[in-house]
């Protein structure tokens, strides 16, 4: 179910938001830094904050048309808001908090029975407590489940993670994957963690100081030598596309074919041979060297062609390699000018396995839009 987004804003003497878009369907991050303006853009979307001038549709369905006259009251949108802080009734159950989601829905036909989504969200069991009975990562379980028995035809995240410790973020990852692969909603989510964007996301809008600064397939977009300038520099580095092809058990080791036909070898992963995935491989964790290193314990060597080069910060620059998919190597300026990198110059591109963890991976699906 495409989105179609087209909006300004003035929000402050020296704040303005102007962003113009179309997303496919699936899972549309936006992403950036704080402040940039993603949260103000979500309300927009939810209704909860009137553009002064723009369009919002959702499967063609106008939201919100300046032109036309448009503005539907929130309750009328069907759209489903996760907030950062679940905000969820604290004197009511969680059966109670779920079944006013479903009431404020209005109940229609094929509408997600409370049943499928304490199976779909692990909550069955928590049915009777209380909000402050609930860990962070169940309180926002329940948050996605009030959603989703909102029945509505798009679902915003903002944020939904940020307040939640790492354990707890691992946690609940999975949830919002199978929700994502389940339900076939179209999903907006706000986040500046890259890791998030890469395990869930279809299509990445990049919002910078109130403005589109571009958007695209998540492995198209991470390609950009200009990425790390926008985002800043620790989330500097490709996203590529690859397949499991073998398990080694004896080694407790996963051998990955990514695109262009290069091989990683990466810690074990429970994933069957066949499964598509895409990998995050971060600039800091690519060296790169004139021949194939010799009596080395690395064991990821890639052969590689210089393809461009930009100045990161004082010491270093990011050198953006073709290894049959984009690569990215954060090195020094003098390690650069001692192997006189230049485009064109051939190098191979050196990959730690124990760099690659289960952050750096995600779901790659052939979900069809409206699906």
């Amino acid at each position: 179910m495409p989105l179609e987004i087209d909006v300004e804003k003035r929000l402050g003497p020296r704040f303005a938001l102007s962003v113009r878009f179309e997303a496919p369907g699936g899972v549309t991050a936006l992403f950036g830094r704080s402040g940039a303006g993603k949260s103000s853009l979500v309300e927009m979307i939810a209704g909860l904050m009137r553009p002064d001038r723009g369009r919002i549709a959702v499967g063609g369905r106008p939201l919100f048309d300046s032109r036309a006259g448009i503005d539907l009251p929130p309750e009328k949108r069907r759209v489903g808001y996760v907030f950062q802080d679940a905000r969820l009734f604290p004197h009511m159950t969680v059966r109670r908090n779920l079944l006013y989601g479903q009431w404020a829905g209005g109940r229609r036909q094929g509408a997600m029975t409370l049943e499928a989504v304490c199976r779909l969200l692990d909550i069955e069991t928590l049915l009777d407590r209380r909000p402050g009975a609930l860990s962070g990562g169940e309180t926002q379980r329940v948050a996605i489940g009030r959603a989703l028995l909102s029945d509505p035809a798009l679902l915003l995240m903002d944020e939904p993670l940020a307040s939640l410790d790492a354990p707890r973020k691992a946690e609940i990852l999975p949830f919002l994957e199978r929700l994502v692969h389940e339900t076939g909603l179209p999903v907006v989510y706000v986040s500046h963690a890259m890791e998030e964007v890469i395990r869930l996301a279809d299509t990445m809008a990049l919002i910078d100081d109130g403005a589109l600064a571009a958007v695209g397939p998540v492995e198209a977009l991470t390609g950009r030598i200009d990425l790390p300038l926008l985002t800043g520099q620790g989330e500097a580095g490709a996203v590529v596309g690859a397949r499991v092809v073998a398990h080694d058990a004896d080694y407790a080791l996963t051998t990955l074919e990514i695109e262009g036909g290069g091989r990683l070898q990466v810690a074990l992963l429970s994933l069957a041979p066949g499964t598509d995935l895409r990998v995050r491989l971060r600039a800091r964790d690519i060296t790169l060297s004139l021949a194939p290193p010799e009596a080395a314990s690395t064991l990821n060597v890639l052969p590689a062609t210089v393809r461009e080069m930009a100045r990161a910060d004082g010491a270093f620059v990011h050198v953006l390699v073709d290894a049959g998919a984009p690569l990215w190597a954060r090195v020094t300026r003098l390690s650069a000018d001692r192997l006189a990198l230049s485009p064109g110059k051939r190098v191979h591109a050196i990959v730690k396995a124990g760099a690659i963890d289960r952050a750096s991976l995600g779901g790659r699906t052939s979900r069809v839009p409206g699906k």
